[in-house]
């Protein structure tokens, strides 16, 4: 590469190689690579926007958080089953009538599916409670923290990516709800409990995503709202636990979106005209 000092500037260097200039052949100029970065496919994203869909996450762990809370609450019988189904039912008839006025694609057939499901639901109840009887009681939570952790892993947060997927996550979620009420006391409870983690965890996802949708500043009310209830809940069970969860939000709306803000920085893949031909759909 020549020297650009050493040449007279006479005319503006062009990168061109069908004319004659007064520069060497090998001559570049120092804006060379700076232009080259302008075929950079890479995209970037502010602060403010990352921070405001990072909610959709601490939504997802205000879920998990709160149904943990219900089931301890089962357990030590501070909440009676039957409250909690009355409860499940009010919020679910709720999102229901919602979902129906947004979406054009609800109809009876939905509602029958969902009365088909709950009726087979409490049929199947008494075998789920005895599901578990030969597993102890550490290797139930064990198994139960995991799928929960999976559920998380692989929910869809509105990206696509290798690891969403909504059957694994679905299917994760409810296998630890069948888990965990195998070890409350009576079948009721059993139905109760996976009755409500279903609706938590299949129809909270969607009725947020399509509130989302009508009108996006809910977001941010349903981020709030979720926080604030699975932030009281736990603390009635334990303080250290409600730092934790708190650690945990903090870390998913802000501490995280600035670490991947900062990142992007790095981002420095050139990609243009001159790489090999992709074959696409």
């Amino acid at each position: 590469m020549a020297d650009g000092g050493s040449v007279s500037r006479r005319s503006v260097w062009r990168k061109v190689l069908f004319e004659k200039q007064e520069y060497a052949d090998n001559y570049v100029d120092a804006s060379f690579l700076q232009e080259m970065r302008k075929n950079v496919s890479t995209e970037t994203y502010g602060l403010n926007y990352l921070v405001w869909h990072s909610g959709v996450v601490s939504q997802q762990i205000s879920s998990v958080a709160i149904f943990a809370v219900v089931f301890a609450l089962l357990d030590m019988e501070y909440l009676h089953p039957t409250t909690l189904f009355l409860l499940t039912a009010i919020l679910s008839g709720f999102a229901a009538l919602f979902l129906v006025s947004v979406d054009s694609t609800s109809s009876i057939g939905d509602l029958k599916t969902c009365v088909i499901f709950t009726v087979a639901l409490y049929g199947l109840s008494p075998v789920l409670k005895t599901l578990t009887e030969s597993i102890s009681t550490d290797t139930i939570y064990a198994m139960t923290t995991f799928m929960l952790l999976v559920h998380l892993l692989f929910h869809n947060y509105g990206a696509e990516g290798a690891m969403v997927s909504h059957a694994i996550s679905l299917n994760s979620a409810t296998f630890a709800s069948v888990c965990l009420a195998s070890r409350l006391p009576t079948v009721w409870h059993v139905f109760v409990t996976i009755l409500f983690a279903i609706s938590l965890f299949a129809l909270g996802p969607l009725t947020r995503l399509k509130l989302k949708m009508w009108r996006p500043s809910f977001d941010f009310v349903s981020t709030a709202l979720l926080g604030v209830v699975s932030t009281v809940a736990v603390f009635s069970l334990s303080t250290s636990l409600t730092v934790l969860l708190a650690i945990a939000h903090v870390a998913v709306i802000f501490l995280c979106p600035l670490w991947l803000f900062r990142l992007q920085k790095l981002k420095n893949t050139i990609h243009g005209p001159w790489d090999e031909a992709v074959i696409t759909e």
